[in-house]
């Protein structure tokens, strides 16, 4: 088909994620063909280097054959197979066990879901059960972080601290509650990491005891690093000094993994980076290198003991008709084969290149802040690096970084604020690496000749 069939036919009927349905319809869709490895072509066979593997999903890369064949054969031999009735396929009860088995702690329950924002779903209704069953259903509060995502559904949403999320869909609800986010660049308390912990937990407990006290607090979600809302890295100790926190007050610990899972920072799992056991663990993007979706719930043998002897004989009553799906699993474990066949290897060595890379963009004159873990960083940009003040509204960088950085032949990932956010996939090589970061300074030179940036600079 024509390609501008297909803006015509988008323009017509495709409702897109996170878009202005009007402003979509003036600018048209950019149809993305083919790809391979770390690289995507457009409908014109132009190349463009995917410096944020789609949606922070293809840790593989594009293109893996054994991936496609996996998928092929267990749609040949089993292509659907329900969890529901005490039934199950090979490839979902494998993919549970090869995932258990190394996952953090005692996290050895998996429960499957479509992708993340389903997966922070299932998280609420377990949380609640094991409140519930445990005799504390007055524990019915729950508390997240500014600037943090954990979906877009309705409940999530409103776990979610972004306002775009919120605006117009009634969210969040009343027993949703958020503490400051840790954010070391632009943290009141300044810089120091014991003085940033301090204070995060200092806000903790202090929401804490604004909703009632522990009596009445059920669980605290945290991503290890906040992606959408700008890849915000915490200070090391961070993570583990809230779990910690969490367990003296018996409020149980979410980790979200969502982005961070799957060789995204450097390990399997940034939680055992962070040296923490959660009581509950969402994964989805890596899962399946976004091949296929699918996410996943880790619920720790005391979450999930808890929950098997409150029901007893009585069915648990949650489920979806695509949990544990077969063809799913049986990219997932074939995914997961390629990641320590050497694609984490690759990830950590091209990480670090990638951050020293982004780092030497420091001297640009809009260049705030530089930040990330392996292969999952951004870049700040500021109009005066001493007051740190952000872009200028008028400059629409979500619009104009993303149109700049595709003319140059990158994709990248332009927040509203000036942040550039990068997540390339596990198998760039250097020279991949190498190009993301050139192409990354010929954006910030063009962006500085913006008429709105140097007006704001002047």
């Amino acid at each position: 088909m024509l390609n501008n069939s297909l803006v015509a036919l988008d323009r017509a009927h495709l409702v897109h994620p996170v878009a202005s349905y009007r402003q979509h319809e003036r600018n048209g869709v950019r149809v993305i063909t083919s790809a391979k490895g770390a690289t995507v072509f457009d409908a014109a066979g132009r190349p463009l280097i995917d410096g944020f593997a789609g949606l922070w999903c293809v840790n593989a890369g594009y293109g893996h054959e054994s991936i496609v064949e996996a998928a092929a054969r267990q749609m040949r031999e089993l292509p659907y197979a329900t969890a529901y009735f005490g039934l199950g396929s090979e490839s979902a009860i494998r993919l549970a066990a090869e995932l258990a088995e190394r996952a953090p702690g005692d996290l050895n329950h998996v429960y499957f879901t479509l992708g993340g924002s389903d997966a922070v779903d299932t998280t609420v209704r377990l949380i609640r059960y094991y409140q519930t069953v445990r005799g504390k259903p007055e524990k019915d509060q729950f508390i997240s972080i500014e600037q943090g995502y954990h979906g877009s559904s309705t409940v999530g949403a409103g776990l979610t601290a972004i306002p775009i999320f919120h605006a117009h869909f009634g969210a969040p609800f009343d027993w949703q509650h958020k503490i400051p986010s840790a954010y070391p660049y632009r943290n009141p308390v300044g810089t120091d990491d014991a003085a940033i912990i301090a204070a995060s937990l200092q806000a903790l407990k202090a929401k804490v005891e604004a909703v009632g006290g522990p009596e009445r607090v059920a669980a605290f979600y945290a991503e290890p690093i906040q992606g959408s809302g700008g890849v915000i890295v915490p200070p090391r100790g961070w993570m583990k000094a809230m779990r910690d926190l969490c367990a003296a007050l018996d409020i149980l610990f979410v980790a979200d993994e969502v982005i961070t899972g799957f060789g995204r920072t450097g390990p399997l799992f940034a939680s055992t980076e962070d040296d923490i056991v959660p009581d509950l663990m969402t994964v989805a993007k890596g899962l399946t290198s976004g091949y296929v979706p699918m996410g996943a719930v880790f619920l720790s043998d005391k979450v999930y003991d808890t929950i098997a002897d409150g029901a007893g004989n009585a069915a648990v009553g949650h489920g979806t008709t695509y949990s544990a799906h077969p063809v799913s699993a049986a990219v997932g474990l074939e995914v997961l084969r390629l990641y320590e066949d050497g694609l984490l290897d690759n990830g950590r060595r091209a990480g670090a290149r990638l951050m020293k890379g982004l780092n030497g963009l420091g001297d640009h004159p809009l260049v705030g802040e530089v930040r990330g873990r392996g292969m999952l960083a951004a870049v700040e940009l500021v109009t005066d690096k001493a007051a740190k003040t952000p872009l200028p509204a008028a400059a629409d960088t979500a619009r104009r970084i993303f149109d700049r950085a595709w003319n140059q032949g990158l994709v990248i990932r332009a927040f509203g604020n000036g942040i550039l956010g990068y997540a390339p996939p596990l198998c760039c090589t250097d020279e991949e690496i190498d190009a993301i970061v050139e192409r990354t300074r010929l954006v910030l030179d063009e962006t500085l000749d913006d008429p709105d940036v140097r007006a704001a600079m002047a």
